[in-house]
């Protein structure tokens, strides 16, 4: 498995630090809104990777902080005239709402900024003692001069960096590229005791601190997007390792921009859309099919087509699986034939397909056209002149599953549990066809078509999707 590392600019081959586990910090949301479509790319992406990961047999940890306390947070509250805790409680929920949505797993912890105040103070205090912070009313700011490596990930010299920043020196920091680790309380604020005066964290420190405490000082894979590499990465690289005195981190891995109809997504422009915008307009597994129909590290354009486009490819897809499972549950149940044995014997070849493109730096894009490579053939070999059998069925849909599964599609309708006045509908209409009365049994079917089920009479029987 080979994967490309921001830090390095190349490809290398992965190699975990504890053979068979994999240790991942991914950079969560600021928690005073719903998260909108850019958000929910690298959500996505990182969390097919990890899928994937356990798919080739690792035991995967998996962290993705919150950060609950931060300038917006605090001026969504003040808009709403509430606290930060009851912003930040409110869009996590809604955080957790639309993941689901997406199919993202829970990471395996969720920490927040807040439940490490005091690691987050220690952690300073450290940065302190060694000399690479200083106190300056009430604030306390790293000093980047004492951090001979700062700008590697984003490679370029802190001169350079100085050069390019729109940061004029403070009265109360040393240099412009200084950064904040603790931020003196402001009258209305949030604050937290501590040995240099009351305060709040700045942003960078608390992934530093959440990623060694639930993770290790270091770790295998740092997620997230281009955005962060700087400064976000770069601050969390120079505390991390001017603390602990050993690398941060191995891999550090940043996904490619989002434009909306090829521009930059913004507010001004009329064309910013939230997660659940989008879910109400295209669906949820619609997103996800269209975030995976490229390479992770590409920039990706969110159009109208490209989402439509997305969804057919999901109809496809779904379609398929649903004839698969009405075949695995009604078609003879005979033996395989010769010809069924030798298409499933090809299993083998899509799967090896599928894992050369994610092990080739995560192509998800490649993998997804070796999916649907394999659902076309599968059509085909199960046609109804070919007089499938069960189990042969079976085996195609288990296959198709699999791969799905790894990308985390297939997950949004539940085919399986229609209720019971649908099904009651669907048997008075079989009643109906046996009686000859053909005109109930026509009202019946557009009463359900009504209702968003679709029925397609076959020779096994009646086969019904939703529409």
């Amino acid at each position: 498995m080979k994967i490309y590392n921001t830090l390095t600019r190349k490809k290398e081959e992965f190699v975990p630090i504890t053979k068979g586990e994999v240790k991942i910090y991914t950079c969560g949301p600021t928690v005073y809104n719903f998260i909108h479509v850019g958000n929910a790319r690298p959500i996505i992406l990182f969390d097919t990777f990890r899928r994937y990961l356990e798919y080739r047999g690792y035991k995967v940890t998996f962290v993705q902080n919150f950060t609950d306390v931060d300038d917006k947070v605090i001026g969504k509250a003040n808009e709403e005239g509430t606290t930060y805790d009851k912003i930040a409680e409110r869009y996590i929920g809604e955080y957790f709402a639309d993941a689901h949505g997406l199919g993202v797993r829970d990471a395996d912890i969720h920490p927040k900024a807040t439940e490490n105040i005091e690691e987050i103070i220690a952690f300073i205090q450290g940065l302190i003692d060694k000399g690479y912070a200083y106190v300056s009313e009430g604030d306390v700011y790293y000093s980047t001069e004492q951090f001979p490596e700062y700008g590697k990930l984003s490679h370029q010299p802190l001169e350079d960096l100085e050069a390019g920043a729109r940061v004029g020196v403070s009265e109360s920091k040393r240099a412009p590229m200084d950064f904040a680790l603790w931020k003196a309380a402001k009258p209305g604020e949030p604050a937290w005791d501590a040995p240099w005066g009351r305060g709040r964290p700045g942003w960078h420190i608390e992934c530093s601190v959440m990623a060694g405490r639930y993770l290790g000082e270091t770790i295998d894979i740092h997620c997230g997007g281009q955005d962060l590499i700087f400064p976000h990465h770069e601050n969390e690289i120079a505390q991390s390792e001017a603390h602990n005195g050993c690398d941060f981190v191995h891999y550090w891995m940043h996904n490619g921009f989002l434009s909306i109809d090829n521009r930059k997504m913004s507010k001004s422009l009329g064309n910013f859309f939230t997660v659940r915008e989008a879910a109400g307009a295209y669906g949820y597994e619609t997103i996800r099919m269209f975030m995976l129909s490229a390479h992770y590290r590409s920039p990706l354009n969110y159009s109208e087509e490209s989402l439509m486009q997305a969804k057919a490819a999901l109809d496809r897809l779904y379609t398929a699986a649903d004839n698969l499972k009405f075949l695995s549950e009604t078609a003879p149940d005979l033996p395989k034939t010769p010809e069924e044995t030798a298409f499933t014997d090809t299993f083998g070849g899509y799967r090896a397909r599928f894992i050369d493109a994610m092990d080739d730096d995560f192509n998800t894009a490649d993998a997804v056209s070796v999916l649907f490579e394999l659902v076309r053939a599968a059509n085909a070999a199960t046609a109804q002149e070919n007089k499938p059998t069960r189990g042969f069925a079976a085996e195609c849909l288990a296959m198709v599953r699999e791969l799905a599964d790894v990308l985390g599609l297939l997950y949004g309708r539940n085919e399986n549990s229609l209720d019971d006045e649908v099904e009651a509908l669907i048997e008075a209409r079989q009643a109906a066809r046996k009686a000859k009365n053909f005109r109930e049994a026509d009202r019946i079917r557009d009463q359900l078509k009504e209702m968003g089920i679709l029925l397609e009479d076959t020779p096994q029987g009646v086969k019904w999707k939703k529409a």
